[in-house]
C-alpha cells in the first residue's frame, strides 16, 4: 500500500519559490489501478517522480510498502526501486543502441541476476508482450506500438509491485493506444498496482479510480464501477 500524507514539493531558485504539491492526501491500496488527471503544471509528474522514488519532497510523509521513504537519501530509493518500482514513460525511453532484448534485460542485470535466470524471464515477457520475433531489433527499427510494448516488457521483466505509467499512450495512434491500456489492465488484474498520469479520459476509464489535481492539490476523486 502507498499512503502520502500532506506531501510538499517546492522548487527553488535565487529569484523565486515554486510550489509544485501542496499538501498531497492520498492512499492507494495494493492491486489498485489509480489515473492522474490535471492541467498541465498541476503536479502531476512531480507526485509521479516522487512516488516512483525518483525524488524527494520538501515536507510531509510517503510509506510504501511499509517503509517510510519521504526522508531516505538518493541511495538507499534507488535500491528500493529495484524490482519494486516499473516505469512506462510517453517516449518510451528506450537506449538506441541495444536490442529489444537487450533492453528488457537491463533491470534483471541491476539486480544482479544470472544470464541464465534473466534469459528465462527476458523470452517469457517477450512472449508475452507479442514480440519475441523483434529480439535482436534494434528501436529504430520498430514501430511506436512496438517500442511501447518493449518499454512494458521492461517495466514488468521484475515482476515489480508497482508500475508507474507517465502518458504511456501519448506518441501512439488510437489502436496501439488501446493495445497498451489493455496490457496495463490485464497487469493490473494480475495484482499489479498501477499509477498512471493520463490527458486522456478514455485511457482514465481503463482505472479503478481518477484522482484529479490543481494547483499541487487533490481537487477531486472518483471510483469507476
Amino acid at each position: 500500500m502507498i499512503l502520502i500524507k500532506e506531501l510538499q514539493k517546492l522548487f527553488s531558485t535565487e529569484e523565486v519559490e515554486t510550489t509544485a504539491l501542496n499538501g498531497i492526501n492520498l492512499e492507494i491500496k495494493e492491486g489498485e489501478f489509480v489515473a492522474i488527471m490535471g492541467p498541465s503544471g498541476c503536479g502531476k509528474s512531480t507526485l509521479l517522480n516522487i512516488v516512483g522514488l525518483l525524488d524527494n519532497p520538501s515536507g510531509g510523509e510517503y510509506n510504501f510498502f511499509g517503509t517510510e521513504v519521504a526522508k531516505m537519501t538518493e541511495r538507499k530509493r534507488a535500491q528500493l526501486r529495484k524490482g519494486n518500482i516499473g516505469f512506462v514513460f510517453q517516449s518510451f525511453n528506450l537506449i538506441d543502441e541495444l536490442t529489444v532484448f537487450e533492453n528488457v534485460e537491463l533491470p534483471l542485470i541491476y539486480m544482479n541476476m544470472a544470464a541464465k535466470d534473466r534469459k528465462v524471464k527476458v523470452e517469457a515477457v517477450l512472449e508475452r508482450m507479442n514480440i519475441m520475433h523483434r529480439r535482436n531489433h534494434f528501436p529504430q527499427q520498430l514501430s511506436g506500438g512496438q517500442q511501447q510494448r518493449v518499454a512494458i516488457a521492461r517495466a514488468v521483466v521484475a515482476k515489480p509491485k508497482l508500475i508507474l505509467a507517465d502518458e504511456p499512450t501519448g506518441n501512439l495512434d488510437s489502436k496501439n493506444g488501446e493495445e497498451v491500456m489493455k496490457l496495463l489492465q490485464e497487469l493490473n488484474e494480475e495484482g499489479t498496482t498501477i499509477i498512471m498520469v493520463t490527458h486522456s479520459p478514455y485511457d482514465a476509464g481503463f482505472a479503478h479510480r481518477l484522482v484529479n489535481l490543481f494547483d499541487g492539490k487533490v481537487v477531486t476523486e472518483n471510483f469507476h464501477v
